[in-house]
C-alpha cells in the first residue's frame, strides 16, 4: 500500500511540476525573446543537419535543394509553415522516390 501511494504522488507531482513552473515563465521576458527567435534557429540547425551528408557526385544531389527551394517559395507565398513543410516533404519524398531514385 506505500508503494503505492508513494507511486502516486510522485506521478502526481511530476505532472503538475510543468503547470508550476509556466506560470512564472510566462511574464519572463527571456522565454518570450526565445519564443520570437527559437523558430527560425531550429529551422537553420534542421536545414544543416539535412544537408551535411548530401552527396555531392550522384544525381541524387538535387532533391534536397529543389525540395528546399520549394519549402522556402511556398513560405514566403503563403507565410504558413504547415504548408511549407508539407509542400517541401513531398517534393523531396516525390524527387527521391521517382526522378533521382538510385
Amino acid at each position: 500500500m506505500a508503494a503505492v501511494l508513494v507511486a502516486a504522488v510522485v506521478t502526481w507531482g511530476l505532472r503538475t511540476l510543468p503547470f508550476a513552473a509556466l506560470t512564472p515563465l510566462r511574464a519572463s521576458s527571456t522565454v518570450q525573446y526565445l519564443s520570437t527567435r527559437m523558430p527560425a534557429g531550429v529551422m537553420l540547425i534542421h536545414l544543416a543537419y539535412c544537408l551535411r551528408d548530401l552527396p555531392l557526385t550522384h544525381a541524387r544531389r538535387l532533391a534536397p535543394p529543389a525540395a528546399l527551394a520549394v519549402t522556402v517559395g511556398l513560405h514566403l507565398w503563403r507565410r504558413n509553415a504547415l504548408l511549407s513543410i508539407l509542400g517541401g516533404t513531398t517534393v523531396h519524398v516525390i524527387l527521391a522516390s521517382t526522378v533521382f531514385a538510385p
